[in-house]
């Protein structure tokens, strides 16, 4: 016998030397999973398509083009998607936060192509109590969401991120909002 080794609360006997190898790196992993969602397809699409100008103060997006790239768009919203909420459950909460805030601002450049060319703001898009923020649209976790439901349901109100510079991450696609970040958010980076 190698030696008693305990791994979250119960001891294994270890008899050979590749158990107490095997043990050791069961003990290791971290019980925080890192992300392994890839945001290279939307931060693409923000490189192209978002101009930067005011030295950074203001950004401006080229719907034209989003529109041209939509199919790459809607690859990424599929993408979203796909992923499983217990999978999510794992991850590092910074890593949680620049998900949910790419799904937001994704979603929403998807909800002006699904009306553009024929508007001139997200405002347009339905009316109080049937506002564009409040349409079903957004496929995550198995489910239906609107806009509402991300910023102020999961990100603000499931009450673990409690980032109060949210706003300034979020797009909502109108003057009034702070600009569209011309690159996507990755939770290893999100505090900078």
């Amino acid at each position: 016998m190698f030696g008693v080794c305990s791994s979250r609360g119960s001891a294994i006997r270890l008899q050979k030397p590749l158990e107490l190898i095997l043990a050791l790196c069961i003990w290791l992993i971290p019980s925080c999973a890192v992300a392994q969602f890839d945001h290279s397809i939307w931060d693409g699409l923000l490189k192209r398509h978002v101009l930067v100008i005011e030295g950074g103060r203001e950004t401006r997006v080229d719907y034209d083009g989003m529109l041209m790239d939509r199919a790459v768009l809607e690859d990424y919203l599929e993408r979203i998607a796909s992923l499983d909420r217990r999978e999510f459950d794992t991850w590092e909460l910074s890593s949680q936060l620049a998900f949910l805030i790419n799904t937001y601002n994704a979603w929403t450049v998807e909800l002006i192509l699904m009306e553009y060319p024929g508007i001139r703001s997200i405002r347009q898009i339905g009316f109080f109590p049937f506002s564009a923020w409040r349409r079903n649209i957004v496929n995550l976790f198995g489910n239906s969401h609107s806009l509402d439901d991300l910023e102020h349901g999961m990100i603000r109100g499931w009450g673990i991120y409690n980032e109060p510079r949210i706003h300034f991450a979020i797009n909502c696609a109108a003057i009034g909002c702070p600009a569209l970040r011309a690159e996507a958010y990755v939770g290893e980076r999100l505090e900078e």
